[in-house]
């Protein structure tokens, strides 16, 4: 079954690791990597219902313009 692919519009408002894989083309398995560092350090921002883990869309959105300016920074570096 081919993986769904998504926007920033057609996430959901709230969204999981494996919305994450599917719009960054990425395992989902670094997508929990990514969870398991602070945001401070480049992780993703997310809170647990149980034992899995949920982001807020807007702080996906949030995270993502927070590394195209560090990567606009450090170009400019």
């Amino acid at each position: 079954m081919p993986k769904k692919t998504y926007t920033l519009e057609t996430l959901p408002e709230i969204i999981t690791a494996q919305h994450i894989s599917d719009f960054l083309i990425v395992s989902r398995r670094r997508v929990y990597e990514l969870f398991q560092r602070k945001p401070e350090d480049g992780g993703i921002p997310n809170f647990e219902i149980g034992l899995t883990k949920r982001v807020q869309k807007q702080d996906f959105v949030n995270w993502i313009a927070a590394r195209k300016q560090e990567k606009e920074q450090k170009s400019a570096s």
